[in-house]
This record gives C-alpha cells, structure tokens and sequence, in this order.
C-alpha cells in the first residue's frame, strides 16, 4: 500500500513509537507509518485502514500496538472474528484490560451475546476506568436487546454515571443508549425526555439524537435538493 510523502511514522504515540523501538530502525519506521495510515482513515475510509492494518500486521506481529490496531481496523469493517483474535493477541501482549469492552462486542458481532454477557461480570470489568465501565455497560445492554431482554436492558443502564448532570465525552452515548431502550419497551414519554438530556451532552456530535427527537415529535425535514419532494411540494 502506497504511504503519502507527508507520513513520516513521527506522527504516532509515544508509547507506541517506544512498543516499536524493539524492530530495527528502517522496519519500525515502515510499520509506524502503516499504523499513521489506520489512524488517518479509520473513520474516513475503513476498508483502507484495514489495508494498512495488515500490512503493519505482516511486518510487525509481535508488536502489541499493531496486534491492536489491526483489531480496530478489523472491526471497523465487521470482520468482528478477526477484531477479536487481534485484540486477544494485545492484551496477552500488553496485559492491558482497556479493550475488554470491545472484546466483548466482537462477541456480540459473532452473534454470541451470552459470551458477552459473561464478561461483563469478569474481574477485569473492576480494572477498567470509569469510561471503560460504561463501556462495558452499554455492550451488556446491547447484549440483552440481542437477547430480546429489554426490560433488562433499560435496567442496565441505570447507574451513578447515568443520574450525573456532570457531562463527560461518554455521557451522550450514555443518555442515548438508555433513551432508546426506554423507547424499546414503550416508555415514549421518558424516551423523549432523555434523547434531549442526549443532545444536550453531544458536543461532538457523536448521536443522532436530534434527529430522534425530531421523530418522536413528529417532524418532517424536507431535502431541498431532493427533486421528488420538491415536486410533492
């Protein structure tokens, strides 16, 4: 795969470019710039990253920092087997619990919520910050929608982080997840009320809660560019 001139691999973490110091200096610069790339397209263009990510794979599959990144490529693009195996291989490597959320919702994609389930409830889920706790929480209320469990879901949810006015860059995933279970099992009215607690958190944009809100509330948005509706107009 081609590597734009302006990617020289300076561009990556520190302690990723430290994980990389054990290959021979011109090996550790190729792989730096194939993880450079993953980084760069992973949202934009992820069949590309996966690209990159397994040729970072080839050249370095030792590393743990690739190990993990050709997970997130992987699943990027639904290859949730293959995600799994990677970010296994990881955190054999690093000993690290951060991708255990993760892990968890490859399990999931392999169409496994009971396995997912179960890790929700491993030791591991107490070594996790408070982000990957909520992480892990929303990936087991995923898991019990799988499992046509949604009372249980919405139960889920409900925790100290979801009652917190205090607003963190998980809060709105948070408040949405929670709003559509409710809206799951036809407690409309409340579902309502937390799609706009959603959208009053999602600084970045990272919901469509809005667009939920706007639903729910029976609005139409017309596309001006849209020669069918400007017909029917």
């Amino acid at each position: 795969m081609p590597i734009p001139e302006d990617v020289t691999g300076a561009e990556i973490d520190k302690s990723v470019r430290q994980e990389l110091m054990s290959l021979p200096k011109t090996l550790a610069e190729d792989v730096a710039k194939n993880l450079v790339m993953v980084a760069r397209l992973l949202d934009e263009d992820p069949e590309r990253a996966y690209l990159y990510s397994r040729t970072a794979l080839r050249l370095a599959s030792r590393v743990g920092a690739v190990r993990e990144a050709a997970g997130f490529a992987a699943y990027a693009v639904e290859k949730y087997g293959e995600a799994l195996t990677e970010f296994r291989a990881a955190k054999r490597m690093t000993g690290s619990v951060h991708l255990w959320p993760i892990m968890a919702d490859c399990e999931r994609g392999i169409g496994r919520p009971e396995r997912a389930l179960a890790m929700a409830g491993e030791p591991e889920v107490k070594q996790l910050d408070r982000a990957g706790q909520v992480e892990m929480r929303l990936v087991a209320a995923g898991a019990r929608r799988d499992l046509d469990q949604a009372d249980a879901a919405v139960v889920t949810l409900q925790s100290p982080e979801l009652a917190s006015t205090a607003v963190h860059p998980w809060t709105a995933r948070l408040r949405y997840a929670y709003a559509d279970a409710l809206l799951a099992v036809g407690r409309e009215s409340e579902a309502r009320d937390w799609f706009a607690k959603a959208l009053e958190a999602d600084q970045g944009g990272t919901t469509n809660a809005s667009d939920r809100l706007a639903e729910l509330d029976g609005v139409e948005f017309l596309d001006a560019l849209d020669p069918d509706q400007a017909e029917e107009d």
